[in-house]
């Protein structure tokens, strides 16, 4: 991940795993990116609201994707087991949002490093802290959109089974899927690896 990667926030794109599936699909049939917005909108295939919300998450799901270039990546979201495919779209949101990236790596990589698995809220508003004293961008987040990012961080770290529920303080120890692990060492960023306690 470059240092000159602006941070995005994560308020509003979230772990979206169900909708990377749906998208996964659609580019394995070699659809264009406009066709595979035109046929998520006109079929309603992530069953949201408005069509702008539909046109805004796959275009989300879509850069994430391209963001890897890895054909392996969306075959494994596509097709792979749950837990796979989990672990394919925690890599690609990693590598997608700085923030991500390095709160994975700087935070959950170094907690399974060092062997220490507490995790508290302690770590995240550390995190946030530290974050806000080297980057000005971040430094103008209101309190609001922190917040959110830190739920969202949380959440994902739930869905991928790292936390039991959101009230859970002990990091649970990840078996990463060893397709999952070729398919990131195949993109040049094999310091991802720590993310899922692998050294």
């Amino acid at each position: 991940m470059d240092i000159y990667t602006p941070y995005r926030t994560i308020t509003r794109e979230q772990f979206l795993f169900h909708e990377m599936r749906i998208v996964a699909k659609l580019l394995l049939e070699e659809k264009s990116d406009s066709e595979i917005i035109g046929e998520v909108v006109t079929n309603n295939l992530l069953q949201y609201p408005t069509e702008k919300s539909l046109n805004n998450i796959t275009r989300v799901c879509l850069a994430r994707f391209h963001q890897a270039e890895s054909k392996e990546l969306i075959d494994i979201v596509a097709n792979g087991s749950s837990d796979a495919a989990k672990q394919a779209c925690l890599f690609l949101m990693m590598n997608y949002y700085r923030i991500v990236w390095e709160f994975m790596i700087g935070v959950i990589g170094e907690k399974y490093r060092t062997q220490d698995l507490s995790f508290t809220k302690m770590d995240l508003n550390s995190f946030f802290t530290r974050l806000q004293e080297q980057n000005v961008a971040v430094a103008s987040w209101s309190d609001s959109t922190i917040n959110k990012c830190k739920q969202v961080l949380k959440k994902t770290l739930v869905e991928n089974g790292y936390l039991d529920n959101t009230r859970s303080e002990v990091l649970n120890n990840i078996i990463l899927d060893l397709s999952v692990k070729e398919a990131i060492e195949n993109t040049n960023n094999k310091d991802a690896l720590i993310a899922f306690g692998y050294m």
